[in-house]
C-alpha cells in the first residue's frame, strides 16, 4: 500500500507526540478536531455535547497516546475514542434527562437549512441509527476504509460491509419514501 506525503507527516507527529512533544500533540489537535467534531455531531444531538465529547476525547488522546502500538493506526484510534466519548456523553445525558423529565429533548432536525436533496439526504440521515449514520460519513465523507471502520467499531471487516450494505439501502429507502 503507497501512503500519501500526509499520512507519514501525521504518523511523525503521533510520535513525536508519544516521546513527550507538546508541539507534535497540539498539531495533531489542529489537524483533527474538525473532522473529529463533524463525527460527533453525526452522533450526538447538539453541537454542545459534540464538543464536549470530543474534548473529552482530546484528554484521552494526551493521557494514552503513548500506547498506541503503530502510529499509522492513530486515524482510526482517534475516531473510535471519539465515538466511545459520545456514547459516554449520551448516557449522562439520558440520565439528566431522566432525572429532569420536564426538559424537552432537543431538536435533531435544528440548522438543515440546505436545499433540494441535500435536505433530503440530511433528513433520512437523521432518521437512521446513529451507528448506521456514523458508519455511511465516516467511510463516504470522511474517507475511512472498511478497516478502519471495522477498527472504529470494533466489529470484522465482513460485518463492517455487510453493515455499509444496509445502511446504504436503508438511507436509499428513506430518500424514496421522503419523495412520494
Amino acid at each position: 500500500m503507497t501512503r500519501r506525503y500526509d499520512q507519514i507527516s501525521h504518523e511523525l507527529l503521533v510520535m513525536a507526540a508519544q516521546a513527550g512533544d507538546a508541539r507534535a500533540l497540539e498539531k495533531l489537535v489542529r489537524i483533527w478536531h474538525g473532522p473529529l467534531v463533524r463525527h460527533a455531531m453525526r452522533l450526538m444531538p447538539d453541537e454542545a455535547s459534540a464538543l464536549d465529547a470530543v474534548q473529552d476525547a482530546w484528554v484521552g488522546v494526551g493521557r494514552s497516546v503513548g500506547k498506541l502500538d503503530d502510529p499509522a493506526r492513530f486515524r482510526a484510534w482517534v475516531y473510535r475514542l471519539v465515538t466511545n466519548k459520545c456514547a459516554d456523553v449520551a448516557r449522562k445525558e439520558a440520565r439528566r434527562r431522566r432525572a429532569d423529565r420536564a426538559r424537552p429533548a432537543p431538536d435533531r432536525r435544528a440548522g438543515m437549512g440546505d436545499d433540494g436533496l441535500q435536505a433530503e439526504l440530511r433528513l433520512a440521515m437523521r432518521e437512521m441509527d446513529e451507528d448506521r449514520r456514523a458508519m455511511l460519513a465516516l467511510h463516504y465523507v470522511d474517507g475511512l476504509s472498511v478497516a478502519e471502520l471495522a477498527e472504529v467499531f470494533a466489529v470484522p471487516t465482513g460485518t463492517v460491509k455487510s453493515r455499509l450494505f444496509g445502511a446504504r439501502k436503508e438511507l436509499k429507502e428513506l430518500i424514496e419514501r421522503m419523495q412520494r
